[in-house]
């Protein structure tokens, strides 16, 4: 890692963890493959940053060790990439169990359960298929029709206002760090 740190794939230790490479690779993971409109791809640290955002509106009274697990949702892949869903299943499941030890070592680094509750995923993976259907219709290509036939139509409607910008990895990386700086300030003070 670029800070320095050996990060083991197979056993990874939360310890060789750092939020600052974390940023840095998700910032640099293209989502979609690279398959959007604009001067740069749309990045994994965006999508997270906008997961969070999205799960603190349809979960207001949720924890914060909450919010923090949705920004964190897709860190494993600042080391394995982002694949589209039908190349993980191919792949098989030697894919989800490696991404679910990076996962536990991630949490555990940055102060929340290894494993979080059924409740909490479902309503992270809620707002992450929002994030989908807007990342799709907004800049992937798909229409209003065929987004919500693959992700689902989002709800509250309110959602439907929020603009995906296309920024440079830097600017991203910045805006990861602050957002996970605050949720830890905010971790401290609870």
């Amino acid at each position: 890692m670029l800070s320095g740190r050996r990060l083991d794939l197979l056993d990874p230790s939360p310890l060789d963890i750092e939020i600052e490479d974390i940023a840095h690779g998700l910032a640099f993971v293209a989502r979609w493959n690279g398959q959007t409109r604009g001067e740069y791809p749309y990045s994994v640290a965006e999508h997270s940053v906008l997961v969070e955002r999205i799960f603190a509106q349809i979960a207001p009274k949720a924890p914060v060790k909450w919010r923090m697990a949705a920004l964190l949702h897709d860190a494993p892949e600042y080391v394995i990439g982002d694949m589209i869903s039908p190349v993980k299943a191919a792949v098989g499941p030697g894919y989800k169990a490696m991404d679910a030890r990076l996962a536990a070592a991630v949490h555990i680094r940055f102060g929340i359960p290894a494993d979080v509750p059924k409740s909490v995923k479902a309503q992270i993976k809620r707002a992450d298929r929002i994030s989908a259907w807007l990342e799709a219709i907004q800049i992937a290509g798909f229409s209003e029709p065929e987004a919500t036939r693959l992700f689902g139509a989002p709800r509250p409607e309110v959602l439907r206002d929020i603009r995906l910008e296309l920024r440079p990895p830097m600017a991203v990386k910045r805006d990861f760090l602050a957002r996970h700086a605050a949720l830890t300030a905010a971790l401290g003070a609870s």
